[in-house]
C-alpha cells in the first residue's frame, strides 16, 4: 500500500522538492489514431523508477494533467500523461467535452484499449521500472482508469480523483492485479449513492484490495483550483481536501 500512499501524496500536496524536471511530447498511436501525450521525469537522477500513467479530465490532455505529471517527476517518477482523444482535439466547453468522453464512456472497450495504449508507451520508456507502475485519473480519467485496472492492465496501484466509478463490466473488476483507491468529495452530485455502493459490492465480490475516502463537503473537480469555489455549481476546488496528504 505504500507506493499508493506515496502517489497520494505527491498529488495532494501543494509544496515539494526541488528536481530537475524534463518534460516532452510523445507521439504514439492507437491503430490509425495519432496521439500526443506529455513525458515528465527528473533529468537529475540516474537509473529505472516507478512509472505513472495520468488520465486526464474531459476536456481533453490540458496544463492541468500536466502539473500533475510535473509533481510525480518531482518526486522521482517518471509520468506520462496521456492523450485519449487524439493529438491536437481538445474540447472547447462543456458540450464538446460532453460528446468527447461520451464517446469513450459508451464503448468500454475503445476506452479501455485507447488508455493501454498509454500505458504500452510508458512501459516501453527506458527509465520505467515496469514492475512497479500506477495509473491515476481525474474525473473523466479516474473512470478510465478504474477501467483499465478492470482489463487487467499490469498495474501495482490505480488511483482515481473524483471519477465516474459505474461500468457495465462488473464482473471483469476479477481481472484486476493490484490495489485500488478512490478518493470522492462527498457532495459529490454526479457521482451518486447507488453507484459508490455498486462499486463497492463490485470490489467486495471480486476481492479486491480497494479502499475509498471521502472529503466531506467537496464536490465534483476538488483537486482542480481552476473549476472555481462555488460548490452550488457541483464542480469547485476544495483547498482543505486537496491538502489532505498534508497531514
Amino acid at each position: 500500500m505504500k507506493f499508493i500512499l506515496s502517489i497520494i501524496a505527491v498529488l495532494l500536496l501543494s509544496a515539494y522538492a526541488h528536481a530537475e524536471v524534463k518534460t516532452e511530447a510523445v507521439e504514439y498511436k492507437h491503430g490509425n489514431v495519432l496521439l500526443e501525450g506529455y513525458l515528465a521525469y527528473d533529468d537529475s537522477m540516474k537509473g529505472k523508477r516507478p512509472g505513472v500513467l495520468v488520465v486526464h479530465e474531459w476536456y481533453g490532455l490540458n496544463d492541468y494533467a500536466k502539473r500533475r505529471a510535473d509533481q510525480l517527476a518531482r518526486l522521482g517518477y517518471v509520468a506520462f500523461a496521456i492523450d485519449m482523444y487524439g493529438k491536437g482535439i481538445r474540447a472547447k466547453n462543456r458540450d464538446e467535452a460532453a460528446k468527447l468522453a461520451g464517446t469513450y464512456r459508451s464503448d468500454r472497450r475503445l476506452m479501455r484499449a485507447r488508455a493501454q495504449a498509454g500505458l504500452d508507451t510508458l512501459m516501453r520508456y527506458e527509465l520505467t521500472d515496469t514492475k512497479k507502475t500506477a495509473a491515476i485519473g481525474y474525473c473523466f480519467g479516474g473512470g478510465t482508469v478504474l477501467e483499465l485496472a478492470r482489463s487487467g492492465a499490469d498495474l501495482a496501484g490505480t488511483v482515481s480523483f473524483h471519477g465516474n466509478l459505474d461500468t457495465p463490466n462488473t464482473k471483469d473488476a476479477g481481472n484486476i492485479k493490484g490495489r485500488v483507491l478512490v478518493l470522492h468529495g462527498g457532495d459529490d452530485p454526479f457521482i451518486p449513492a447507488p453507484q459508490i455502493s455498486a462499486f463497492q459490492e463490485e470490489m467486495r465480490n471480486a476481492g479486491v484490495d480497494w479502499q475509498i475516502v471521502v472529503y466531506g463537503g467537496a464536490v465534483h473537480s476538488f483537486t482542480n483550483s481552476e473549476a472555481g469555489n462555488d460548490p452550488s455549481r457541483g464542480s469547485a476546488y476544495n483547498e482543505k481536501a486537496d491538502a489532505h496528504g498534508r497531514r
